[in-house]
């Protein structure tokens, strides 16, 4: 009985070693054709400054508190924390002794300068559809950039997870290398949107639903999902129900990413750190692009994710509205600022009858909203935005519970109730 378990256990080591050796094959590729690298001129650097905006990537590589872009900065995972590097041109800690092609070679294929493989935590898995060329425009910034000692530290990730050879596995089932293909069927305002949104923007990282092991399937790019350890929902970015943008007027999205805010809603939790970082310092021609891409994203028909109407009739959705505790609660801490038919007030407060926000199955950010508070990004062109404080010390879970549920079925609002429960798990993730 033995015998046939040390085989099979053999032909696996076996067949991941071989898979480890194929994948290094492939990717050596990469740095073993000379490609001269472009003479780092000013006007480079400046356009590697501006990819790095769109790529957000001073938020992940900067702890906080420390030196920009020196690392240091732990991305929490469902399999332990993953600290980002550090990307300064020092020599013995930073980058300093990558060449042009080392760094494609991880942008693209997900590689460091020795060949180990990188977690997925640093989105190669979008990064690869970044073209060569403003690859090497991203190398020539971050090498102008002045060099930081400050050594990389190791990851915190549990068995057996902290392999090579189970990161080889990953890989092969949820990662393939390519550039952006250019669809000659869309304009080129389209395939410039798609091009930021898919690659540098890394959009599904967050807007995409992901499995136990941490993949997520094209197959559902951009249609919602619980970031996982923060307990934040990104909503569906293809369903009406939820965030779609079809029927929003393009400027409106503009508005939205450039500053926050918009008449038709604003951006909170970690997309307003996206604003805050990244997608205020594109440009205008660049954020309608990515506006039309979102626009025209396939729609989904009825999915899971969407509210299901509660079916009542008018009198007894009112009675029953009247009747919870919630109705009293929202009367207290709610009806000042957002009404109190939830009609909110334009420009300050956003309303909450008929808001989708309030409406979509996943409660985890109204939860979040009312513990921990609203805040829109202080941009240039919204540098005091008007916020919601916390009331993570004010309402306990029942409270919060009944607050919820009243908005959720009043002023024609037909969604579900909310349980403490729900209320409890995403309160005592706050401690962790």
């Amino acid at each position: 009985m033995k015998k046939p378990l040390l085989l099979g256990a053999g032909a696996l080591l076996a067949g991941l070693t071989a898979l480890v050796w194929g994948l290094n094959v492939r990717d050596e590729a990469d740095v073993r054709v000379p490609v001269a690298a472009p003479a780092p001129t000013d006007t480079l650097i400046a356009r590697g400054a501006y990819l790095a905006r769109a790529g957000n990537c001073l938020a992940c590589h900067t702890a906080r508190g420390g030196p920009a872009y020196a690392g240091g900065r732990a991305i929490d995972t469902p399999f332990g924390a993953v600290f980002t590097s550090n990307l300064t041109p020092d020599d013995k800690t930073g980058i300093g002794t990558w060449s042009s092609a080392h760094f494609w070679r991880a942008m693209h294929n997900g590689r460091s300068r020795n060949g180990r493989l990188l977690y997925p935590a640093f989105p190669y898995p979008n990064y690869t559809q970044v073209t060569r060329e403003d690859s090497d425009a991203l190398y020539a910034y971050l090498q102008s950039l002045p060099p930081v000692v400050q050594a990389n530290r190791a990851h915190a990730l549990r068995f057996p997870y902290q392999s090579q050879a189970a990161l080889a596995v990953w890989r092969a089932l949820f990662f393939s290398p390519g550039v952006y293909q250019r669809d000659a069927s869309r304009s080129a305002e389209w395939n410039r949107g798609a091009y930021l949104a898919r690659g540098l923007g890394h959009c599904s990282a967050c807007h995409t639903a992901r499995n136990v092991l941490g993949g997520s399937s094209a197959g559902l790019d951009l249609a919602g999902g619980l970031i996982p350890m923060q307990n934040w929902y990104a909503p569906s970015l293809t369903s009406a129900h939820e965030a779609g943008l079809e029927h929003w007027d393009k400027q409106h999205i503009v508005s939205l990413l450039k500053t926050g805010v918009s008449p038709r809603g604003s951006v909170t939790g970690p997309m307003a750190e996206v604003v805050l970082r990244s997608t205020q310092y594109l440009s205008n021609e660049d954020l309608g692009a990515m506006a039309q891409f979102l626009q025209e994203l396939p729609r989904l028909g009825p999915d899971s994710h969407s509210a299901q109407p509660v079916v009542r009739s008018r009198k007894t959705a009112s009675t029953f509205s009247a009747a919870i505790p919630g109705a009293k609660l929202y009367e207290q801490h709610c009806a000042q600022c957002h009404g109190a038919a939830g009609q909110g007030v334009p420009g300050a407060y956003p309303p909450l009858a008929g808001n989708r926000a309030v409406t979509m199955a996943s409660t985890a950010n109204l939860v979040q909203i009312i513990l921990n508070g609203a805040y829109a990004p202080a941009t240039e062109g919204n540098p005091r935005p008007y916020g919601m404080p916390p009331f993570v010390l004010v309402l306990d879970d029942n409270a919060i519970a009944a607050v919820l549920t009243h908005i959720r079925i009043s002023w024609g609002n037909e969604a579900g109730e909310v349980s403490p429960l729900e209320v409890n798990r995403i309160r005592a993730h706050q401690g962790r």
